[in-house]
């Protein structure tokens, strides 16, 4: 080049050569240690080197074992926490070992597995509840078809508790949602056989015990692993559109009942007295029939006690029933008869001649 020869062969303005120097007559200046108080950028390999000296001065046995101690005990503890897990209380929980679920389940308490090999799933074993139907008017979630053609909306809950933590765990995909269509499609089959009267009045434990039935069923051929303990209907209600009209037909309805009510409590009341009376008639006319009967004997058995006596002494019997038949047409009599020739003392009846004179007496 034609300025290679000037200076011994450096740029084109001079100070090259062997030396590497710039146009100006010196070479590009290095960074230098620190470049404190230099103005040039700091040595970033000199602060890496005074770092690691610093290190091997704090760890024993020097930089590249204690990392390899330290690295070691943070795998060993993130390890060992893995391994340990606890059972809660209301939980119960299912190992697995390359996935597959051991036999035993893990009661309440503190346990070991071995991780990354093992792991844990817990499930919780007290009741829980299951709500299913529409939380709001504008909702149609539990609108169904009774047996009468009535749509009416229906809100129910289910209770139900986990018997089988490992059968609810990998069983059944989803359980909980498997059970809340399971109810669900169990609850409208019900109230599809039934008229709407029996879920909006008091009937409806039938409907309930048949819910939990075919829920119960339903959920053991899945081998889901639960217990349904209960089937509450919480609300019935007829659609937003209707109601008006719906609790005008329910208030009629419950006036007829009142009326039919109110009229066989009548009945009853006048049936029971009619059933009574009859009662006492027939016991007054047994009574009347037993009395009369007794008379009848008791005239027949003193007419053949009569006619023996008279058999006997024909005379002196016609003589004292004569005597008692005077007796007994005379007795109301006020004439006194007295026989002179017996001689009985005259007698005078003040007190019977003080009352006032009875007609026809």
């Amino acid at each position: 080049m034609p300025w290679s020869n000037q200076n011994g062969g450096g740029g084109p303005w001079g100070g090259g050569g062997n030396n590497n120097q710039g146009p100006w007559g010196q070479g590009p200046n290095r960074p230098r240690g620190g470049g404190s108080g230099k103005g040039g950028p700091p040595d970033l390999e000199d602060i890496i080197r005074r770092g690691q000296d610093q290190l091997r001065n704090i760890i024993p046995g020097g930089f590249n074992g204690g990392v390899a101690v330290i690295v070691a005990a943070i795998v060993a503890a993130f390890w060992l926490i893995q391994c340990v897990y606890v059972v809660q209380p209301d939980e119960r929980g299912v190992e697995l070992r390359f996935g597959k679920p051991k036999e035993e389940i893990s009661m309440p308490g503190l346990h070991f597995h071995l991780w990354p090999m093992e792991s844990v799933e817990t499930v919780k074993v007290t009741v829980q509840q299951l709500n299913i139907g529409a939380t709001s008017a504008s909702s149609s979630n539990g609108l169904m078809l009774s047996s009468d053609k009535s749509v009416i909306n229906v809100q129910f809950a289910v209770f139900y508790t986990v018997s089988d933590p490992k059968a609810y765990l990998f069983n059944v995909e989803n359980p909980a949602e498997t059970l809340q269509q399971v109810s669900d499609s169990a609850m409208r089959e019900i109230v599809g056989r039934r008229p709407a009267q029996d879920a909006f009045r008091s009937n409806r434990q039938p409907i309930e015990v048949d819910v939990l039935n075919i829920v119960q069923g339903t959920m053991n051929r899945y081998g889901a692993g639960v217990t349904v303990t209960g089937v509450t209907i919480q609300n019935v209600a007829p659609p937003r559109e209707v109601a008006d009209a719906f609790e005008e037909v329910q208030r009629a309805g419950r006036d007829r009942d009142s009326t039919i009510e109110d009229a066989n409590r009548y009945t009853n009341q006048k049936l029971g007295q009619a059933r009574g009376d009859a009662a006492r008639i027939r016991e007054d006319a047994a009574a009347y029939k037993n009395r009369v009967v007794k008379e009848a004997e008791g005239e027949a058995q003193r007419f053949t006690a009569i006619n023996d006596e008279y058999s006997k002494a024909p005379e002196v019997t016609r003589k004292r029933l004569f005597i008692e038949t005077m007796e007994q047409v005379l007795k109301n009599s006020k004439k006194v008869i007295i026989d002179e020739k017996q001689g009985v003392l005259p007698y005078l009846p003040l007190n019977e001649l003080g009352k006032p004179a009875q007609q026809g007496g």
